[in-house]
């Protein structure tokens, strides 16, 4: 067997965490795909895979192995595609990586449109609330939501998100509704932990254009956008967040606008990728895709 299908075999294997799964996606048989991973292992000298009764994990050498390859492996994709006439349908792997609530309730909804549109591209989505490393991770692209840090990387501006400060109707119930943000010293809001810093987010507000920040008490605090309106919704305290995903929850009474006058900033969201990159076809309209999707004013 070539290295190139033993490393795309290996990389099928690390994502599923299982041989059988990834001999099913595949459309290999079960010794097919076991001989390719000890193939690779015996050629680098080191041990790939954890393999347990219940399950398969990645060794340290395993990890770093699977993000060189997913780069290579993406590489060659780009390459094979480069010359491809104008009129082909484009072909291939698109990874992205998005921001979790943006996933669960806009993209993942709608993904089967760009599926039917482009049936000969094949879609891998991670989905956390973590910043990636779209070189080092082999990934294609990303939503990106706030300031951007990093500016080795191309961005695509779709447009900006307002926010909205809630609480649930049952939180309101316990404590009252604050008017004023002096008020807010007998409140709690739900941290939220930033992935960048380690830190909890300060309140933020707009006061005459300008950005500020203010220091509000939390007894609960989460890393997670789902976990933050869960909090919310379980009367554990107010959030800042997107208006765009709590509607249909205001809309319903559970969760209720307060503060309106002292909204956080509106939230810059663009489509980014590595500059480093040939931005191939599949990629392109992918791109292309979630900006018409999103499509935020």
């Amino acid at each position: 067997m070539d290295q190139i299908k033993a490393m795309q075999i290996f990389r099928a294997v690390a994502e599923a965490r299982s041989f059988a799964q990834a001999a099913e996606q595949l459309d290999l048989p079960r010794p097919t795909v076991t001989n390719a991973v000890q193939s690779v292992e015996q050629q680098l000298g080191v041990r790939l895979l954890q393999r347990t009764t219940r399950k398969v994990s990645l060794t340290v050498e395993g990890s770093i192995y699977l993000e060189r390859c997913t780069r290579l492996l993406g590489d060659l994709d780009d390459l094979n595609t480069l010359f491809a006439a104008s009129g082909q349908q484009p072909s291939g792997v698109v990874r992205v990586d998005l921001p979790e609530r943006m996933a669960h309730l806009q993209l993942i909804p709608r993904l089967s449109e760009f599926l039917r549109a482009y049936p000969d591209i094949d879609v891998r989505i991670g989905s956390n609330d973590r910043i990636a490393d779209l070189v080092g991770e082999g990934i294609d692209c990303a939503v990106r939501v706030g300031a951007l840090r990093d500016s080795s990387l191309v961005a695509r501006t779709i447009g900006r998100l307002a926010q909205a400060n809630v609480a649930s109707s049952s939180y309101l119930e316990q404590y009252g509704t604050p008017l004023t943000l002096a008020d807010l010293a007998r409140h709690y809001q739900v941290g939220f932990v930033s992935s960048h810093s380690g830190r909890e987010l300060e309140w933020e507000y707009e006061e005459q254009g300008a950005a500020r920040t203010l220091a509000v008490r939390s007894r609960v605090a989460v890393s997670s956008t789902e976990a933050y309106v869960a909090s919310c919704r379980a009367g554990l305290g107010i959030i800042q967040a997107p208006r765009l995903g709590l509607e249909p929850l205001l809309a319903s009474g559970e969760l209720v606008e307060v503060l309106p006058r002292w909204r956080a900033p509106a939230l810059p969201v663009a489509v980014v990728y590595s500059h480093n990159r040939h931005l191939s076809a599949r990629v392109r309209v992918f791109v292309d895709w979630i900006a018409g999707v999103l499509a935020l004013r």
